[in-house]
């Protein structure tokens, strides 16, 4: 008989292998569960019940956000689902627990100017201005996530065609369409690229050939370090509000949406697998609506 922690073991190589989720997936999955398995008294899956994993997750609900509680549920169903699938245990005491109520999350995202002025921040007395300028225009143009910008390789750009190949979620692969300020950002920043990869291989180290972002140690960028330099540049753009790649993101969708773009396309450019994320971006543009509305219906304002 397996116990809990060879389970989820062989649960994680299972995420891994089978299902190909990425490092970031897979490492969230196994963190949440090890957090469940010590909070229970017993390692045999086959004693866990309904009434420890009601109690575990109450015990979350004071300390976490329901987000966060329901993604830990989440990972719970999907671990005791591969387990009934494997026949390590005969029921899943997870079926009768309600997902929480979520939190009605509304992202924040930048003004048309405000993102003008962060794109024009990077200036001639910051060292890696022409790499900085790069990272901030391809955020905006395409609105991929920051994972996806630090995992991109340069045979997913494509200069010809205006497009840039990720990788996003679950591997699935998605092309987005870049602007040409993004694309002449990025030729201008290849050369600074480059002399890293020398001044790499001169230290003795093997040249990391693939990366597009690269730090000054010539290895790639990470994606703390892209946060960190998006605050920063924020910060002196003079936005007032913390900015993060995923404000770029927001902006992204929320300026296209208001451009007319129609909610479908916007989706396949984020990458959402589903509508009903994508529609969160609807909300923020009420403001918006309002005043069009205002300026434009004949019966708006008496």
């Amino acid at each position: 008989m397996q116990n809990l922690t060879s389970c989820l073991d062989q649960f994680v190589r299972w995420l891994e292998v089978e299902k190909g989720y990425s490092v970031n997936t897979v490492e969230a999955y196994n963190r949440d569960l090890r957090e469940f398995a010590g909070c229970i008294d017993t390692d045999d899956p086959q004693l866990i019940d309904t009434p420890m994993v009601r109690s575990f997750v109450y015990s979350l609900n004071h300390k976490n956000k329901s987000s966060s509680v329901a993604r830990k549920l989440s990972a719970l169903r999907t671990f005791f689902r591969f387990m009934l699938r494997e026949k390590i245990v005969s029921a899943n005491p997870v079926l009768s627990i309600a997902m929480p109520k979520q939190d009605h999350y509304m992202p924040s995202f930048l003004t048309v100017d405000e993102v003008f002025s962060l794109l024009e921040t990077p200036g001639d007395n910051d060292t890696f201005a022409l790499r900085d300028k790069a990272i901030l225009e391809l955020l905006y143009s395409t609105g991929i996530r920051v994972a996806e910008l630090v995992a991109l390789d340069l045979k997913r750009l494509d200069f010809a065609n205006e497009s840039v190949r990720v990788l996003g979620k679950g591997s699935k692969e998605r092309i987005v369409p870049v602007g040409s300020p993004a694309l002449e950002a990025l030729r201008a920043y290849l050369p600074q690229r480059q002399e890293l990869l020398l001044a790499r291989i001169k230290r003795g180290h093997l040249p990391e050939n693939k990366a597009v972002f690269l730090n000054t140690r010539g290895s790639r960028l990470t994606v703390r370090s892209v946060e960190r330099l998006v605050g920063d540049y924020a910060l002196r753009s003079g936005i007032i509000n913390k900015v993060t790649p995923h404000a770029l993101r927001h902006s992204f969708a929320t300026h296209l949406l208001e451009m007319g773009a129609d909610l479908r396309t916007v989706q396949e450019l984020l990458g959402h697998a589903s509508l009903s994320t994508t529609q969160r971006y609807t909300h923020l543009n009420m403001d918006y609506l309002s005043e069009v509305y205002d300026r434009a219906h004949p019966m708006a304002k008496k």
